[in-house]
């Protein structure tokens, strides 16, 4: 096939690299200059992602992969067109469809008869339906279901282990009708291998959810779903923190028979899917209190945090607070919606003057994000904010000065912070 992928990002150039190595031709159309240049050199334009240096250089060396600006040209020669193009929702929930409304005007240039048009990226619930089939539709002259196929199928992989993944996990696709469905569920079973699982109700593989909502709806309700146990799991953890107790110990113990799963309590949710999809699942439904009310609680836990470390130090005011870990979560280079932003917020309310360290970012990047880099200042007090596995190796000796620690994410080692009083979320202090 020849398949455009349009988005080069963390989940859409992997998705490229995949589909060039089961032998299709792959166009990745991107508005960055500098993201297409360097995709075209076989160059991956951001680390992290395993296997995917390896499989670029493997698909771009055997002229199956190749990179442009011009989106509309790069689908008028396509059989099928992926999009994976950023959207977010702004404070109150509400979606910013300009990246997507000007990417679907472009495949809409191009857009030819017999094309199969799938989205990727994580919508509300009607989007594809009511808003891109319409767009697509005006701007090609050309009508879906009839003239192109229309399908939902979302992206479900966590950056970093994206190729693991795509195995893994079924391939959910809903069509705007039964014809775009088919067309749908043949050509992800063309550009994905799947691992075999006895755990599912069905074969692993392309599963067809019978429309496009229900497809938009599935990716909404598994990712709200993580976010309201959590909140659940966070919950659990303050209380446990005033009742001196281990909230974890209590965890694993409910989590040993099979109808409760139980989350993991931290510091913060942070990522571009757990935070933002709960509240674009609000956008559809602004009666689900027990949403509204998960995310309060997660977005509450930077502030808790440092609570908890003013309780134990006592006065912030003038405290040097180091805060371990810009990225979201361990071992990845990203800070959407990460906790440290916070965690540094709520200790410069509390007069503290906070710094931040992170193994992934220097000190020019950090300040680009607005954050203070450490600078070896002596420092009485530190938050663990991401679970760097370099934290883990972290001890008093290090900070001789720190009087306090709190971890948020349980990675430090208590044998190593001898003689610091060490504050852990949901255990006794």
């Amino acid at each position: 096939m020849q398949i455009c992928v349009v988005g080069l990002g963390k989940i859409g150039l992997p998705l490229a690299v995949q589909f060039a190595a089961k032998g299709h031709q792959v166009v990745g159309a991107d508005i960055d200059d500098r993201v297409v240049r360097l995709v075209g050199d076989g160059a991956e334009p951001f680390p992290g992602e395993h296997g995917l240096d390896a499989g670029l250089k493997s698909a771009v060396s055997q002229g199956r992969l190749t990179a442009t600006t011009d989106t509309a040209a790069a689908v008028a020669q396509a059989d099928a067109v992926v999009l994976v193009v950023p959207l977010y929702v702004d404070a109150d929930g509400t979606p910013d469809f300009a990246w997507m409304d000007a990417a679907t005007r472009e495949v809409a240039k191009g857009l030819r008869p017999g094309t199969l048009v799938s989205y990727e990226t994580t919508l509300p619930v009607g989007t594809t339906r009511s808003r891109w089939a319409p767009m697509l539709e005006e701007g090609s002259g050309l009508r879906a279901g009839r003239d192109f196929s229309l399908v939902f199928g979302p992206e479900r992989v966590l950056t970093g282990r994206v190729f693991a993944d795509l195995r893994r996990y079924p391939k959910l696709v809903g069509g705007i009708d039964v014809a775009s469905a088919r067309a749908g569920v043949d050509f992800y079973e063309g550009v994905l291998d799947f691992d075999v699982r006895d755990d599912l109700p069905r074969p692993n593989g392309v599963w067809d959810l019978g429309s496009a909502e229900a497809a938009e709806l599935a990716k909404l309700a598994e990712t709200t779903y993580r976010d309201v146990n959590i909140g659940l799991a966070n919950q659990f953890a303050r209380f446990a923190d005033s009742a001196g107790l281990d909230v974890l110990k209590v965890i694993e113990a409910c989590n040993s028979q099979p109808y409760s799963h139980i989350h993991q309590p931290g510091i913060a949710v942070g990522g571009h899917c757990i935070p933002v999809y709960p509240r674009m699942y609000l956008w559809n439904d602004p009666e689900a209190t027990v949403v509204r009310s998960a995310r309060e609680a997660n977005a509450a836990m930077p502030a808790y945090a440092v609570s908890q470390l003013a309780r134990v130090y006592g006065d912030l005011a003038g405290a040097e607070v180091l805060v371990l870990g810009a990225a979201y979560r361990g071992g990845v280079k990203e800070t959407a919606f990460s906790g440290v932003f916070g965690v540094v917020g709520a200790l410069r309310s509390a007069g503290a003057v906070p710094f931040v360290s992170d193994p992934l970012y220097d000190d020019a990047e950090l300040a680009e994000l607005g954050l203070t880099p450490f600078a070896a200042q002596a420092v009485t007090a530190i938050v663990v904010q991401a679970d760097h596995a370099e934290y883990a190796e972290l001890g008093a000796g290090d900070f001789p000065e720190v009087r306090v620690v709190v971890d948020g994410r349980r990675v430090t080692d208590p044998a190593r912070w001898e003689g610091v009083r060490r504050v852990v979320l949901g255990a006794p202090s």
